[in-house]
């Protein structure tokens, strides 16, 4: 395990990641700080709150992904196995990040 520290909303964290990780958890830490700077005006003081806005904003840009792909016939070259376990992987390091953050907000 390595520690990654992670700027999200103006914020930095650190984060416990599995050897080789970090990288990864970087570029979904920026995900949801892209999120939240996109959020703009609708950031509210709530920092929990602002984060759990970002997780759903991503978490809807992946339900319209996964019905895209359930309603057109997938590429045969394409490996829909593997792109489906990958963007499972990335939701579950979402919820991470956002429960660790979360815990980080209520430590404070």
């Amino acid at each position: 395990m390595s520690d990654v520290k992670l700027q999200v909303g103006g914020r930095v964290y650190t984060v416990s990641t599995a050897d080789g990780q970090e990288e990864k958890v970087r570029g979904l830490a920026r995900m949801v700080d892209d999120k939240l700077t996109g959020m703009g005006a609708n950031v509210t003081g709530n920092e929990a709150k602002n984060l759990l806005f970002a997780a759903i904003l991503l978490a809807d840009e992946l339900n319209d992904v996964k019905a895209t792909a359930a309603s057109h016939p997938p590429d045969p070259g394409l490996d829909t196995d593997a792109m489906a376990a990958r963007l499972e992987r990335v939701a579950n390091a979402l919820e991470g990040a956002a429960s660790a953050l979360e815990s980080g907000a209520e430590a404070s």
